[in-house]
Protein backbone atom coordinates (compact mmCIF):
# COMPACT_ATOMS: atom_id res chain seq x y z
CA UNK A 1 0.00 0.00 0.00
CA UNK A 2 1.65 3.15 -0.67
CA UNK A 3 0.78 6.59 1.09
CA UNK A 4 -1.60 9.22 0.26
CA UNK A 5 0.54 12.07 -1.00
CA UNK A 6 -2.32 14.81 -1.60
CA UNK A 7 -5.96 15.19 -0.69
CA UNK A 8 -8.36 18.04 -2.38
CA UNK A 9 -11.57 18.61 -0.77
CA UNK A 10 -13.76 21.15 -1.91
CA UNK A 11 -11.78 23.08 -3.40
CA UNK A 12 -13.37 26.62 -5.10
CA UNK A 13 -11.01 29.31 -6.82
CA UNK A 14 -12.98 32.23 -8.23
CA UNK A 15 -11.87 34.90 -10.71
CA UNK A 16 -14.14 38.50 -10.67
CA UNK A 17 -14.92 40.16 -13.65
CA UNK A 18 -16.97 43.77 -14.42
CA UNK A 19 -19.44 40.88 -15.30
CA UNK A 20 -19.71 38.90 -12.14
CA UNK A 21 -18.01 36.25 -10.38
CA UNK A 22 -16.59 33.30 -12.39
CA UNK A 23 -15.66 29.91 -10.79
CA UNK A 24 -12.97 28.79 -12.47
CA UNK A 25 -12.96 25.92 -9.76
CA UNK A 26 -16.41 24.31 -8.17
CA UNK A 27 -16.31 22.12 -5.43
CA UNK A 28 -13.53 19.78 -6.40
CA UNK A 29 -12.29 16.54 -4.73
CA UNK A 30 -9.49 15.03 -5.68
CA UNK A 31 -6.58 12.24 -4.53
CA UNK A 32 -3.31 11.54 -5.11
CA UNK A 33 -1.16 8.19 -3.97
CA UNK A 34 3.05 8.25 -3.59
CA UNK A 35 4.54 6.88 -7.47
CA UNK A 36 0.99 7.65 -8.95
CA UNK A 37 0.39 9.74 -11.94
CA UNK A 38 -3.20 11.24 -12.44
CA UNK A 39 -4.30 12.70 -15.71
CA UNK A 40 -6.06 15.83 -15.56
CA UNK A 41 -8.41 16.22 -18.93
CA UNK A 42 -10.47 18.76 -20.63
CA UNK A 43 -11.07 21.53 -23.01
CA UNK A 44 -9.16 24.70 -22.50
CA UNK A 45 -10.68 26.72 -19.95
CA UNK A 46 -12.77 23.77 -17.56
CA UNK A 47 -9.98 24.45 -14.57
CA UNK A 48 -7.17 22.33 -15.15
CA UNK A 49 -4.67 25.00 -14.66
CA UNK A 50 -6.11 27.08 -12.01
CA UNK A 51 -6.40 23.92 -10.02
CA UNK A 52 -2.79 23.43 -10.17
CA UNK A 53 -2.12 27.31 -9.58
CA UNK A 54 -4.31 26.76 -6.33
CA UNK A 55 -2.30 23.86 -5.03
CA UNK A 56 0.64 25.80 -5.68
CA UNK A 57 -1.09 29.07 -3.85
CA UNK A 58 -0.16 30.87 -6.47
CA UNK A 59 -3.53 31.72 -8.28
CA UNK A 60 -2.85 35.67 -9.11
CA UNK A 61 -4.97 38.15 -6.41
CA UNK A 62 -6.40 40.33 -7.60
CA UNK A 63 -8.79 38.98 -9.51
CA UNK A 64 -8.77 35.58 -8.32
CA UNK A 65 -8.98 34.14 -5.21
CA UNK A 66 -9.17 30.35 -3.33
CA UNK A 67 -13.04 30.78 -1.72
CA UNK A 68 -13.17 27.18 0.23
CA UNK A 69 -11.52 23.94 0.21
CA UNK A 70 -8.62 22.08 1.76
CA UNK A 71 -5.48 20.91 -0.10
CA UNK A 72 -3.72 18.41 1.94
CA UNK A 73 -0.06 17.59 1.04
CA UNK A 74 1.40 14.51 3.05
CA UNK A 75 -1.17 15.81 5.65
CA UNK A 76 -0.64 19.28 6.39
CA UNK A 77 -3.43 21.90 4.69
CA UNK A 78 -1.58 24.09 2.35
CA UNK A 79 -4.11 26.78 2.67
CA UNK A 80 -3.46 27.27 6.32
CA UNK A 81 0.59 27.98 5.62
CA UNK A 82 1.67 31.26 5.14
CA UNK A 83 3.59 32.84 2.62
CA UNK A 84 7.40 31.64 4.07
CA UNK A 85 6.38 28.29 4.75
CA UNK A 86 5.10 27.97 1.28
CA UNK A 87 8.13 29.44 -0.15
CA UNK A 88 9.86 26.45 1.42
CA UNK A 89 7.58 23.91 -0.19
CA UNK A 90 7.69 25.33 -3.76
CA UNK A 91 10.24 24.27 -6.14
CA UNK A 92 11.14 21.76 -3.50
CA UNK A 93 8.93 19.03 -2.18
CA UNK A 94 6.19 20.27 -5.12
CA UNK A 95 7.37 21.79 -8.10
CA UNK A 96 5.51 22.96 -11.10
CA UNK A 97 5.90 22.32 -14.97
CA UNK A 98 4.44 25.72 -16.35
CA UNK A 99 2.42 25.66 -19.78
CA UNK A 100 4.81 28.85 -21.60
CA UNK A 101 8.09 28.46 -20.74
CA UNK A 102 8.94 31.82 -21.51
CA UNK A 103 6.90 33.99 -18.93
CA UNK A 104 8.49 31.18 -16.76
CA UNK A 105 11.74 32.02 -16.96
CA UNK A 106 13.45 35.48 -16.57
CA UNK A 107 15.18 36.97 -19.72
CA UNK A 108 18.01 39.07 -17.89
CA UNK A 109 19.33 35.63 -16.11
CA UNK A 110 21.91 32.86 -17.58
CA UNK A 111 20.15 29.32 -17.76
CA UNK A 112 22.64 28.26 -15.07
CA UNK A 113 21.72 30.94 -12.52
CA UNK A 114 18.12 30.28 -13.12
CA UNK A 115 18.64 26.14 -12.68
CA UNK A 116 21.26 26.85 -9.97
CA UNK A 117 19.08 29.36 -7.89
CA UNK A 118 16.44 26.23 -7.10
CA UNK A 119 19.35 24.50 -5.76
CA UNK A 120 21.18 27.15 -4.05
CA UNK A 121 17.41 28.45 -2.00
CA UNK A 122 16.34 24.74 -1.63
CA UNK A 123 19.66 22.87 -1.38
CA UNK A 124 22.23 25.39 0.30
CA UNK A 125 24.67 25.14 -2.67
CA UNK A 126 27.30 27.02 -2.94
CA UNK A 127 26.95 29.42 -6.30
CA UNK A 128 29.78 27.16 -8.27
CA UNK A 129 28.14 23.95 -6.68
CA UNK A 130 24.66 24.98 -7.78
CA UNK A 131 26.71 25.65 -11.85
CA UNK A 132 27.86 22.73 -12.24
CA UNK A 133 24.23 20.71 -10.86
CA UNK A 134 22.74 22.61 -13.15
CA UNK A 135 24.49 21.78 -16.27
CA UNK A 136 24.13 17.72 -15.42
CA UNK A 137 20.51 18.79 -15.04
CA UNK A 138 20.34 20.10 -18.56
CA UNK A 139 21.89 16.92 -19.40
CA UNK A 140 19.32 14.52 -17.56
CA UNK A 141 16.79 16.41 -19.94
CA UNK A 142 18.23 16.20 -23.25
CA UNK A 143 20.01 19.64 -24.26
CA UNK A 144 23.16 19.14 -26.35
CA UNK A 145 26.22 20.92 -25.40
CA UNK A 146 24.95 21.65 -21.81
CA UNK A 147 27.91 22.91 -20.62
CA UNK A 148 27.59 25.85 -23.20
CA UNK A 149 23.61 26.27 -23.24
CA UNK A 150 23.91 26.37 -19.79
CA UNK A 151 25.79 30.28 -20.19
CA UNK A 152 22.52 30.92 -23.08
CA UNK A 153 20.21 33.50 -22.28
CA UNK A 154 16.30 31.82 -22.67
CA UNK A 155 15.97 34.15 -25.85
CA UNK A 156 18.92 32.30 -27.07
CA UNK A 157 17.22 28.94 -27.29
CA UNK A 158 14.64 27.66 -29.38
CA UNK A 159 11.05 27.23 -27.51
CA UNK A 160 11.86 23.29 -26.90
CA UNK A 161 14.80 24.19 -25.11
CA UNK A 162 13.34 26.32 -23.19
CA UNK A 163 10.58 23.77 -22.23
CA UNK A 164 13.54 21.73 -21.18
CA UNK A 165 15.21 24.21 -18.76
CA UNK A 166 11.55 24.63 -17.07
CA UNK A 167 11.31 20.95 -16.57
CA UNK A 168 15.01 20.54 -15.83
CA UNK A 169 14.11 23.71 -12.61
CA UNK A 170 10.96 21.47 -11.80
CA UNK A 171 12.80 18.00 -11.42
CA UNK A 172 15.75 19.74 -9.64
CA UNK A 173 14.92 19.06 -6.08
CA UNK A 174 13.45 15.64 -6.77
CA UNK A 175 10.07 16.79 -5.90
CA UNK A 176 7.63 14.58 -4.34
CA UNK A 177 5.00 16.01 -5.73
CA UNK A 178 5.04 17.25 -9.33
CA UNK A 179 2.39 19.51 -11.34
CA UNK A 180 3.06 19.34 -15.38
CA UNK A 181 0.98 21.86 -17.10
CA UNK A 182 0.92 20.47 -20.79
CA UNK A 183 5.13 19.50 -20.07
CA UNK A 184 5.56 18.26 -24.01
CA UNK A 185 3.24 20.71 -26.13
CA UNK A 186 6.33 22.35 -27.43
CA UNK A 187 8.73 19.36 -28.05
CA UNK A 188 8.77 17.05 -31.09
CA UNK A 189 8.37 13.30 -30.53
CA UNK A 190 11.54 12.02 -29.84
CA UNK A 191 12.18 14.43 -27.28
CA UNK A 192 8.83 14.17 -25.99
CA UNK A 193 9.16 10.61 -25.53
CA UNK A 194 12.84 11.20 -23.59
CA UNK A 195 11.00 13.46 -21.24
CA UNK A 196 7.95 11.43 -20.64
CA UNK A 197 10.66 8.42 -19.81
CA UNK A 198 12.39 10.50 -17.31
CA UNK A 199 9.27 11.60 -15.48
CA UNK A 200 8.40 7.72 -15.41
CA UNK A 201 12.03 7.13 -13.57
CA UNK A 202 11.34 9.76 -11.14
CA UNK A 203 8.45 8.54 -10.48
CA UNK A 204 9.59 5.26 -9.89
CA UNK A 205 12.79 6.10 -8.77
CA UNK A 206 11.47 8.48 -5.84
CA UNK A 207 8.08 7.72 -5.30
CA UNK A 208 7.34 10.89 -7.08
CA UNK A 209 3.36 11.77 -7.25
CA UNK A 210 2.46 13.53 -10.81
CA UNK A 211 -0.24 15.64 -11.81
CA UNK A 212 -0.41 15.42 -15.74
CA UNK A 213 -2.26 18.36 -17.01
CA UNK A 214 -2.62 17.97 -20.91
CA UNK A 215 -5.41 18.00 -24.21
CA UNK A 216 -3.45 14.66 -25.88
CA UNK A 217 -4.90 12.17 -24.63
CA UNK A 218 -2.28 9.57 -26.21
CA UNK A 219 0.00 10.92 -23.44
CA UNK A 220 -2.55 10.62 -20.92
CA UNK A 221 -2.72 6.39 -21.55
CA UNK A 222 0.88 6.30 -21.53
CA UNK A 223 1.55 7.62 -18.66
CA UNK A 224 -1.62 8.17 -16.47
CA UNK A 225 -2.24 5.69 -13.48
CA UNK A 226 -5.93 7.14 -13.03
CA UNK A 227 -7.76 9.69 -15.04
CA UNK A 228 -9.85 12.47 -13.73
CA UNK A 229 -11.87 14.77 -16.90
CA UNK A 230 -13.11 18.02 -16.14
CA UNK A 231 -15.62 20.17 -17.14
CA UNK A 232 -16.79 24.02 -15.95
CA UNK A 233 -14.45 23.42 -13.34
CA UNK A 234 -15.87 19.87 -11.48
CA UNK A 235 -14.73 16.53 -12.06
CA UNK A 236 -17.61 14.81 -14.02
CA UNK A 237 -15.60 11.38 -14.33
CA UNK A 238 -12.81 9.77 -12.97
CA UNK A 239 -11.60 6.31 -13.14
CA UNK A 240 -8.41 4.34 -13.49
CA UNK A 241 -6.88 4.69 -17.29
CA UNK A 242 -7.07 1.53 -18.81
CA UNK A 243 -10.72 1.59 -17.74
CA UNK A 244 -11.83 5.05 -18.72
CA UNK A 245 -10.08 4.58 -21.93
CA UNK A 246 -11.89 1.13 -22.54
CA UNK A 247 -15.44 1.81 -21.05
CA UNK A 248 -16.14 5.72 -20.52
CA UNK A 249 -19.22 6.96 -18.81
CA UNK A 250 -20.03 10.49 -18.69
CA UNK A 251 -21.28 11.82 -22.52
CA UNK A 252 -18.44 14.42 -22.08
CA UNK A 253 -15.60 11.42 -21.93
CA UNK A 254 -16.92 9.81 -24.66
CA UNK A 255 -17.23 13.28 -26.68
CA UNK A 256 -13.32 13.22 -26.08
CA UNK A 257 -12.48 10.30 -26.61
CA UNK A 258 -14.50 10.07 -30.18
CA UNK A 259 -12.98 13.24 -30.93
CA UNK A 260 -9.15 11.61 -31.73
CA UNK A 261 -8.38 11.45 -35.16
CA UNK A 262 -8.46 8.12 -36.74
CA UNK A 263 -8.14 6.79 -40.19
CA UNK A 264 -11.47 4.93 -40.51
CA UNK A 265 -12.95 4.29 -43.58
CA UNK A 266 -17.16 2.90 -43.89
CA UNK A 267 -18.77 0.52 -46.74
CA UNK A 268 -18.32 3.21 -49.31
CA UNK A 269 -14.46 3.17 -48.87
CA UNK A 270 -14.68 6.90 -48.29
CA UNK A 271 -13.15 8.57 -45.05
CA UNK A 272 -15.38 8.98 -41.99
CA UNK A 273 -16.12 12.54 -40.40
CA UNK A 274 -14.09 13.76 -37.44
CA UNK A 275 -16.47 13.58 -34.48
CA UNK A 276 -16.56 17.03 -32.59
CA UNK A 277 -18.92 17.98 -29.30
CA UNK A 278 -21.33 20.20 -30.78
CA UNK A 279 -21.56 23.64 -28.66
CA UNK A 280 -19.03 25.62 -26.41
CA UNK A 281 -17.94 25.52 -23.36
CA UNK A 282 -20.10 27.84 -21.42
CA UNK A 283 -19.37 30.88 -20.27
CA UNK A 284 -18.72 30.25 -16.22
CA UNK A 285 -20.24 33.96 -15.86
CA UNK A 286 -23.51 32.46 -16.59
CA UNK A 287 -23.70 29.07 -16.45
CA UNK A 288 -26.78 26.71 -16.72
CA UNK A 289 -28.80 25.65 -13.79
CA UNK A 290 -28.16 22.27 -12.97
CA UNK A 291 -25.55 20.18 -15.37
CA UNK A 292 -22.77 22.20 -17.09
CA UNK A 293 -22.62 20.35 -19.78
CA UNK A 294 -26.84 19.52 -20.46
CA UNK A 295 -26.53 22.27 -23.95
CA UNK A 296 -24.26 19.91 -25.31
CA UNK A 297 -25.37 16.79 -24.12
CA UNK A 298 -26.74 14.05 -26.84
CA UNK A 299 -28.73 12.72 -23.21
CA UNK A 300 -30.18 15.41 -21.82
CA UNK A 301 -33.17 14.98 -19.90
CA UNK A 302 -35.18 16.87 -18.01
CA UNK A 303 -33.60 15.75 -14.73
CA UNK A 304 -30.53 17.45 -15.61
CA UNK A 305 -32.09 20.13 -14.70
CA UNK A 306 -31.16 19.53 -10.93
CA UNK A 307 -27.43 20.17 -10.55
CA UNK A 308 -25.54 16.47 -10.50
CA UNK A 309 -23.41 15.06 -7.82
CA UNK A 310 -20.26 12.91 -8.16
CA UNK A 311 -21.36 9.36 -7.63
CA UNK A 312 -19.25 5.73 -7.68
CA UNK A 313 -20.87 3.75 -10.11
CA UNK A 314 -21.17 -0.12 -10.14
CA UNK A 315 -18.21 -0.17 -12.52
CA UNK A 316 -16.02 1.38 -10.26
CA UNK A 317 -16.19 5.54 -11.77
CA UNK A 318 -16.96 8.05 -10.32
CA UNK A 319 -19.40 10.03 -12.67
CA UNK A 320 -21.19 13.14 -12.50
CA UNK A 321 -24.58 12.17 -14.73
CA UNK A 322 -28.02 11.58 -13.84
CA UNK A 323 -28.21 9.63 -17.07
CA UNK A 324 -25.56 6.73 -16.22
Amino acid sequence: MTAQLLKITGLRTVFASEDGMAEAVAGLDLDLQEGETLGLVGESGCGKSVTALSIMRLVPSPPGRITGGQIYFEGVDLLRLDESQMRRIRGNTISMIFQEPMTSLNPVFRIEDQIGEVFRVHRNMSRSEAAWAAVEMLKKVGIPSPEQRARDYPHQMSGGMRQRVVIAMALACDPKLMLADEPTTALDVTIQAQILELMNEIKIGQGTGIILITHDLGVVAEMADKVAVMYAGMIVEEARANALFSSPEHPYTLGLLKSIPRIIRDGSGKKSRLHVIPGMVPDLRHLPFGCAFQERCPEVGSICKDPPVLEKKPSGHLVRCWMR
